[in-house]
This record gives C-alpha cells, sequence and structure tokens, in this order.
C-alpha cells in the first residue's frame, strides 16, 4: 500500500532535491534503451539480414509504445503511488533486454522494445516521473520538470558509448542482457525511495501561477474556449501536427548517425559518440531553453529552435568529414533539445489550465510518433536511394511544416497583442467628435 500523502513542509525541500535525483537516475536506467537500439542498428541488420528500415522498426516500435505507454501508467501512478509502477516498469526493462538479447529474428527483438522496453518499461519513467516531479515544487517547478526531462538525454549520452564496448567485447546479445540485469535492479532499488505519496496541496489547484499582463506571450487565453484565435480542437491539431513533424525532423540524425558514420568509413564507434555528444548538448538545450521560454514565451521558443534545428540539417548535407560531423552533431544537440519541452509551455499558456494534461500528452504522444515515423522512413528513404542525403532532405521538409506553423500562430499571437494593446490604449477610450 502506498503511503499516506506528505506533510506540506516537503515541496521545496531538500527531501525533494533528493527525490528529484533519484528521478534522474530512474529516468536514465528506464530509457536506456531508447538509444542503445540506434547503436546496435548496423550489426543487428547484418545477423538478421534485414534491410535498413526493417532493421529500423523495433526503434518504431518502441516509441509508439513508449507514447501509448504514458496514457495508462500515468493514471496508475495517481492511483496507486509512482512506486508501483516503477517496480512494474523495472521488471519489464529487465525481461525486454533479456528477451531482445535472446530473440531470433527481427520481429522478436522489435516485439521485445516494444511491449517490454516501450509500453511497460520505459514508460513507467517518463509521463509519471514528471508528473511526479511538478507536484514536489512550486518556486522552482519548471527548472525541476526541466531537470527530470532532461534524463532521457543523460541516458543518451551515457549508454551508447556503454553499449558500443559492450558490442565490441562482448558482442550485442550479452551486452543486453548485462544491461536487463543491471538497469532492471537499478531501477527496483532507486523506486523503493520514491515510496513516499506527494503532499496533499500540490494535488489541488490552489496557488495557480498568477498570468503576467505585461508578457505579451502571457495566457491571455488561457480560461477561455479559444486558444491563438482558433477553437480549441484547431489549435490542439496543429500542435500535434507540428510536434509530430519536428520529431520526424529530429529523429534523423538520432536514430541514423550511428549507421551514417559506418557507411562512410568511419565506423560504428566513432558514430555512438557522436550520438553521445550530440545528447549531451542536449542536455544544455533543455535546462536553457527553460530559461528562454520563461523570458520570451513557449510559441517564440518553439520558433526559435525549430529553425535552429533545420540549419543543422543543412549542415548535414555539405558535410561529411569526421571533424565537421562532431561539430555539427553537437550544433544539432544544442539546437534541438528545448524544441518538445516548449509544447508543454505552449499548452499552458493558450489552453485552459484545467485542460492542460490531457492536451500535454496528446501534444507529446504526436512527438514520439513522429520521432518514430521518422526512424523508420529515414531508413525506408535510405533503401530506396541508397543515400542519406535524401533522408537528411526528407528531415528538412518535415522541419520546415514545423517552422510554418510556429510561425504562423506566432504571427496570430503578435495580431492579437496589438489589438489588445490598441483597445486598451488611452486614445481608443476618447469619444468621437
Amino acid at each position: 500500500m502506498p503511503r499516506t500523502p506528505a506533510s506540506a513542509d516537503l515541496i521545496d525541500s531538500r527531501y525533494a532535491a533528493w527525490r528529484l535525483f533519484t528521478t534522474l537516475l530512474l529516468v536514465t536506467l528506464g530509457n536506456s534503451s531508447m538509444y542503445v537500439v540506434a547503436v546496435v542498428l548496423p550489426t543487428v541488420q547484418t545477423e538478421f539480414g534485414v534491410n535498413r528500415a526493417d532493421a529500423s522498426l523495433p526503434y518504431t516500435l518502441m516509441m509508439v509504445c513508449l507514447g501509448l505507454g504514458g496514457l495508462w501508467t500515468g493514471k496508475l501512478a495517481d492511483r496507486f503511488g509512482i512506486t508501483p509502477v516503477l517496480q512494474m516498469g523495472s521488471l519489464a526493462v529487465c525481461a525486454g533486454f533479456v528477451s531482445a538479447g535472446l530473440s531470433g529474428s527481427i520481429w522478436t527483438f522489435g516485439l521485445a522494445h516494444g511491449l517490454l522496453l516501450g509500453l511497460l518499461g520505459g514508460a513507467s519513467t517518463f509521463a509519471p516521473l514528471m508528473a511526479d516531479t511538478s507536484l514536489w515544487w512550486n518556486k522552482r517547478r519548471g527548472m525541476a520538470v526541466a531537470v527530470c526531462a532532461s534524463g532521457n538525454y543523460v541516458a543518451g549520452t551515457f549508454w551508447p558509448p556503454v553499449a558500443q564496448w559492450g558490442i565490441e567485447v562482448l558482442g550485442w546479445r550479452h551486452t543486453y542482457i548485462g544491461m536487463g540485469v543491471f538497469c532492471g535492479v537499478g531501477m527496483a532499488l532507486l523506486s523503493l525511495r520514491m515510496r513516499q505519496r506527494p503532499p496533499l496541496v500540490t494535488l489541488s489547484s490552489s496557488h495557480p501561477r498568477p498570468i503576467n499582463p505585461t508578457n505579451p506571450n502571457a495566457a491571455s487565453l488561457n480560461t477561455s474556449q479559444r486558444a491563438f484565435g482558433l477553437s480549441l480542437g484547431q489549435a490542439q491539431l496543429l500542435l500535434c501536427v507540428s510536434g509530430f513533424a519536428c520529431c520526424v525532423a529530429m529523429s534523423m540524425p538520432q536514430v541514423h548517425i550511428v549507421a551514417y558514420c559506418s557507411d562512410l568509413g568511419f565506423g560504428a564507434a566513432r558514430g555512438a559518440e557522436m550520438l553521445s555528444l550530440m545528447l549531451a548538448c542536449g542536455i544544455v538545450s533543455r535546462l536553457v531553453s527553460g530559461w528562454i521560454c520563461d523570458h520570451i514565451g513557449g510559441i517564440r521558443t518553439l520558433l526559435l529552435g525549430s529553425a535552429l534545428q533545420g540549419v543543422a540539417l543543412l549542415l548535414f548535407l555539405p558535410f561529411d568529414g569526421l571533424v565537421p560531423l562532431y561539430l555539427i552533431s553537437a550544433m544539432f544537440g544544442l539546437f534541438q533539445g528545448g524544441i518538445v519541452p516548449s509544447y508543454a509551455i505552449i499548452v499552458r499558456e493558450h489552453f485552459p489550465p484545467e485542460q492542460a494534461g490531457a492536451r500535454v500528452g496528446a501534444v507529446i504522444m504526436a512527438t514520439l510518433v513522429g520521432m518514430a515515423g521518422g526512424g523508420w522512413m529515414s531508413g525506408k528513404v535510405f533503401d530506396l536511394t541508397g543515400s542519406y542525403q535524401a533522408a537528411f532532405l526528407n528531415g528538412i521538409g518535415w522541419n520546415l511544416l514545423t517552422v510554418s506553423i510556429a510561425s504562423w500562430l506566432y504571427w496570430r499571437v503578435s495580431r492579437t497583442t496589438s489589438q489588445h494593446v490598441g483597445e486598451s490604449s488611452p486614445n481608443s477610450q476618447r469619444p468621437q467628435a
């Protein structure tokens, strides 16, 4: 049985800080498979004798199931507490890695990633832990959630070189089995430190964040039934399309950089290092973008991040040397890390606050589907053309769709703000002669 709720004095406390550190470790362990599968992709493709698109399917299945799993693991955590969900996830992560390491075909390998590592394992340390973190912080809630969200990038920084070393020394199967035991046991032990239920005060809507009327990005419409001057459904659909498109573009380097380096003759180890560098820079990007969001708002942050992501993707086209690829990988990580969290800020600014959870969940689901579809799509484009140049162009095209949507929404926000300023100016209140 979960423990009783804690005292409200524990909010923003030293206990909350230690709990956040534990959460960071749990996310790092629970999301390890998300990036290891990219490292093992060339080896698995060769062993199972499949094309690049089929070798990308395990990643696709895992990301789709990760999004689906987050919807119901969050509800389970609300009802039973976070600890039982994490313990279930630890068993699934262990079983998923071991099953994948013993698999005899690409299909059993993919199912292990989708059902165990994604739907049950990774999902237990994604949405539920972000929601739990938000309940323990008031003054520094944004930064705390950013730290939690950075856990998957910590996983992407730490695990690829470890997995590559294991593949070269032990073989990919033994590496997977060893990771399963380590991550599963580690998650089970860490989950015992999460048994304290959040304070009751954070479960209510008391102390809502005040809206700053001097900020042009403030949520002036978040209590109405319109967002960006559109119906809530229309605005939600645009954000979902934008989230899907930006993550199709984002997935191209993240999923295929190891295979790309292998094709160029640099070897998988160099590609794993680039992936690790890319995601390490993503940690910095995610934290800095949280600070930027507080100053310029979510829609501007989305527009800035997606535009810079497009620039980094363009640089992959003319430069394919070893040193340039390291530099571009670092730039890509710095540019794209804050894009996905900006959607949560946009929803908070422009939608009714009582709908924030469901609407953020829907947009995050779209981004995960975009990551999943983009990983497979890039492999399919490579199979059809024999080159990653066309795959990069495909990613750039999807990124332009995100930039277009963000630009149009920003224009609507600016126009609405100008109208409100004009209506409230002294001249607008003067009687006509």
